[in-house]
């Protein structure tokens, strides 16, 4: 129903406008004679009115361009200025960051620098108070030497002596070599020879002493006794031992058998007892029964005596002369009991060792030397004291 009245409404406008229209044409027509110069110039000032206005429309069209193109522009600026000075910025704060970590290192390096100025300074002290003590040392020295004017630089030969004499102690109670102790005496009495100085005369006299009593003592060399010893150490496996030997049968059948063919008959026999004997033989022998040594009961023998001689060799080298005699002498025992003394090696190592018996290596070595008490005090008297020093300065 809406839609009739619709159409109905529409309708009526439309006659209702068909007859506006008509009424208009009939007035335009009656009017156009009277109104036609003013529509012209009705239409002309419409044409320029919609120029003008097209015109500002495209002006501000191309205003409405030129501003978005600005503003595109300032965008893009202001991006890059804001990138540049973002980096800028971080291109600074790097800076900053270098300078601050070198203004640490300037610091560490002067706090460094004042250390070692510091160190330096207490090095100075200390080299100053050195030289002061060294001065001091040197004006003592001078003075020394100035109280040493008119003595006799010969007197520095009984500092020599009194160094050979120590040292002959020591190769005595030490190494207990003589020879080497009598020479550095010697050698200490002719540094005090040259001094020509009838005062060192007594301790010289002391020297003569201790040089004879080193001489008198045994001149045996302990080290060729060892040495010796040593040797026949040595040949204790080549000597032999005096162990049981099987007795010849003196009545046993000879069964050699003959070249000759004609003893054809004699061979025979020979070879029918050797064959027949071989499987039982019962022999009686009349003598002395005597033990037979086993391999280990040798070896042990050999053994002993080795170690005997191992035991005379230390008492030489100590010269405990009763070690080395009773290690001798067991050792000699050894040799006639067990070794097969008929035999030129048995026998002439029983000489050996009967030489060696003989031979004595007790040395009584003293416990001091006579010349060195004197000899330390002409060393206060004559030099130390000069120095204002004790007898154990040296």
């Amino acid at each position: 129903m809406a839609d009739n009245k619709d159409n109905g409404v529409q309708d009526s406008k439309e006659t209702d406008d068909a007859v506006i229209g008509v009424d208009v044409k009939r007035n335009a027509e009656d009017s156009t004679t009277t109104a036609k110069p003013d529509a012209n110039k009705k239409a002309k000032k419409k044409s320029s009115g919609n120029g003008l206005l097209w015109f500002v429309v495209f002006i501000l069209f191309l205003l409405l361009i030129g501003l978005a193109g600005a503003g595109y522009w300032y965008y893009t600026q202001q991006q890059s200025s804001s990138s540049s000075m973002t980096s800028a910025q971080q291109q600074t704060t790097a800076k900053i960051n270098a300078l601050a970590s070198a203004k640490d290192d300037v610091n560490s390096t002067l706090s460094r620098i004042a250390r070692d100025n510091d160190a330096l300074k207490d090095t100075i002290s200390d080299l100053q108070k050195q030289n002061e003590t060294l001065s001091l040392q040197a004006e003592s020295t001078l003075e020394q030497l100035n109280q040493m004017e008119g003595r006799r630089p010969a007197d520095w030969l009984i500092a020599e002596a009194d160094y050979l004499v120590r040292m002959a102690g020591r190769k005595l109670w030490l190494e207990n070599d003589v020879r080497t102790a009598i020479l550095l005496l010697v050698n200490a009495d002719k540094r005090l020879k040259s001094l020509a100085d009838p005062s060192v005369l007594p301790v010289r006299a002391a020297l003569a002493q201790d040089i004879q009593t080193l001489q008198q003592l045994n001149p045996v060399s302990q080290s060729s006794v060892a040495l010796a010893l040593t040797g026949m150490v040595a040949q204790i496996d080549k000597l032999p031992l005096d162990t049981f030997e099987k007795p010849e049968d003196k009545d046993a059948a000879d069964n050699a058998l003959s070249e000759s063919t004609d003893d054809w008959k004699d061979n025979l026999a020979k070879v029918w007892h050797s064959l027949v004997d071989d499987f039982l033989t019962v022999k009686s022998i009349e003598g002395p029964i005597e033990p037979v040594l086993s391999l280990e009961a040798q070896f042990l023998i050999k053994e002993q005596l080795r170690l005997q001689l191992m035991h005379a060799q230390s008492g030489a080298l100590t010269a405990d002369a009763g070690l080395y005699k009773q290690s001798l002498q067991y050792a000699q025992t050894l040799l006639i009991e067990k070794f097969d003394t008929e035999k030129s090696q048995v026998s002439g190592f029983v000489n050996a060792l009967q030489n060696l018996l003989e031979t004595d290596v007790a040395r009584p070595i003293p416990t001091e030397l006579v010349s060195q008490k004197p000899l330390e005090q002409l060393l206060d008297r004559r030099v130390k004291q000069v120095f204002g020093q004790g007898a154990s300065a040296l």
